[in-house]
């Protein structure tokens, strides 16, 4: 399935990226539940990388995860995560899906997903993958808005009401025998027009038109949930 906004508006999606977790709350979140320093990471659906050289190095430049793999079914993006990353020794980029994932079995200590298929019912597929590719004792982490709370929250019910209720998405994975922790990112941009540039491609138009008519600033008020488990 084609993702309507990374796939189609490449460059406003990096001011998205910019925008989000402004205070590194969700970054310190998936620091905690899934340390990654000398282990290999696994960033399926990465994009064009922006997490990669952050997963790959620490702050001071030097190795951080042993080896990052991205996986991207999108071969431009796959080719702009390969220029992003190509000095980075640690860092390969390939192409694959959530549901064909090319690696060998038990391969991988930490999954990092990020609004990347898995939105509740329907991935059972990429679920298989992960429990092939995941080491024992590895850990995965998915990242999907929290449609139950918050600005953002309200935005998506309305935008999106055909998908699983937050109650119906929460069984899900509960079910499934993964963990919920909450967590408050936020969104914090440069200017007006990059805030009205990504409500744009992340929300149908009558639906970003009223968006942006009712909301003032740059910031938003923006839940997510982390879900993860322990293979």
């Amino acid at each position: 399935m084609p993702s309507p906004n990374i796939w189609r508006h490449t460059e406003t999606y990096e001011i998205e990226n910019r925008a989000v977790d402004p205070d590194g709350t969700l970054w310190s979140t998936l620091e905690r539940l899934a340390p990654w320093a000398g282990r290999t990471v696994l960033d399926l659906g990465c994009g064009t990388g922006f997490h990669l050289p952050l997963f790959a190095t620490d702050t001071r430049g030097a190795p951080a995860a042993a080896r990052v793999i991205g996986v991207e079914p999108h071969p431009d993006l796959v080719a702009l995560a390969r220029r992003r990353t190509a000095r980075l020794d640690n860092v390969t980029v390939l192409p694959g899906t959530a549901q064909a994932i090319p690696l060998p079995p038990a391969s991988i200590d930490v999954v990092h997903v990020r609004w990347a298929y898995f939105f509740g019912p329907g991935c059972e597929p990429g679920l298989a993958e992960l429990d092939r590719v995941v080491r024992p004792g590895g850990v995965a982490t998915i990242i999907d808005n929290d449609g139950s709370r918050s600005q953002f929250g309200t935005w998506f019910r309305r935008g999106y009401p055909h998908l699983p209720s937050p109650r119906e998405i929460e069984r899900f994975w509960t079910t499934q025998g993964w963990t919920r922790t909450p967590v408050d990112m936020g969104w914090r941009f440069d200017s007006r027009a990059d805030l009205e540039a990504v409500v744009a491609i992340e929300f149908p138009r009558d639906v970003a038109r009223s968006i942006l008519r009712h909301h003032d600033g740059l910031e938003v008020d923006y839940a997510v949930n982390v879900w993860s488990r322990t293979f």
